[in-house]
């Protein structure tokens, strides 16, 4: 059983590694269902991490601005 790095199956599942790295990959998922697992998993985080960037989760100025506030009253506190 071949072992891959995290970066290698990225490579992979980005469509960014090797020929060869990808025939190896694709082979190994014949036989290996650990490695299968993985990559399913990792394919499930892309596509989280895919639709996050997608709602462009930035927060609302109030919440900045809150945020703010409440770390500048504790550094305050922080002083006295």
């Amino acid at each position: 059983m071949q072992k891959f790095t995290q970066e290698q199956l990225m490579l992979y599942l980005y469509g960014e590694a090797s020929p060869i790295l990808t025939l190896a990959i694709d082979k190994a998922l014949k036989d290996d269902a650990e490695l299968a697992n993985e990559i399913k998993v990792l394919k499930r985080m892309k596509k989280q991490m895919e639709d996050l960037k997608k709602q462009n989760n930035t927060p609302s100025d109030t919440t900045i601005d809150a945020i703010l506030k409440y770390a500048k009253t504790q550094a305050d506190k922080k002083q006295e």
